[in-house]
């Protein structure tokens, strides 16, 4: 089986996603700058969230490009990612609707953190369908980046019972990681051709 219908139907269910997290934003009823203001901790967490996505779809996109063959093992940890990464925007709404309270920050990162996880089991799935000599398996050597974030994330869950807002600034600080451009399967990529 190609790849092509994997990264197609992929394509789609983000889209589908960040079309969710924007119509959560509900008009304001008047026109002045203190109704906008007020829907500032949606916006906020609708930002962030929309970087993640962009931060998954980017990298989904770039991991794609190493695969060479798909089969049903990729196809169902491709919907296990798809499936954490849909739960965003309902998180995202919870989040922004009562102003980054403990627990939905909570629920927020578990979200954060299964996705990670998910990404993390769709790797290695293609690398153990692909071998160890893989593109992909090159590429990541020993994934520092995608280790610092699970633990960060861990970390992030559980202080924020305590201290929601160092919660916050973990999860910013994740998505910053993600955000500098990862050249290791570009890298890779034209070494091979």
């Amino acid at each position: 089986m190609t790849k092509n219908r994997l990264e197609a139907f992929s394509d789609g269910v983000l889209a589908i996603i960040i079309t969710i997290m924007v119509l959560e934003f509900k008009v304001p009823n008047d026109t002045t700058f203190e109704s906008v203001l007020k829907l500032s901790h949606k916006f906020l967490s609708y930002i962030l969230s929309f970087i993640y996505v962009g931060i998954y779809w980017n990298n989904h996109h770039h991991m794609l490009h190493t695969v060479k063959t798909v089969n049903g093992k990729i196809l169902w940890a491709n919907l296990h990612l798809l499936f954490w990464l849909s739960l965003i925007p309902f998180t995202t709404a919870w989040i922004g609707e009562h102003h980054f309270a403990p627990f939905p920050m909570m629920l927020y990162g578990i979200v954060l953190l299964m996705n990670a996880i998910a990404y993390f089991i769709l790797q290695n799935t293609i690398i153990a369908n692909h071998g160890k000599d893989s593109i992909l398996s090159k590429a990541l050597g020993k994934d520092f980046k995608g280790k610092v974030s699970v633990v960060l994330y861990i970390i992030a869950v559980i202080l924020t019972k305590y201290y929601t807002l160092i919660s916050g600034i973990l999860y910013i600080i994740v998505a910053i990681m993600w955000l500098i451009p990862d050249k290791r399967i570009e890298k890779i990529l034209k070494e091979e051709n």
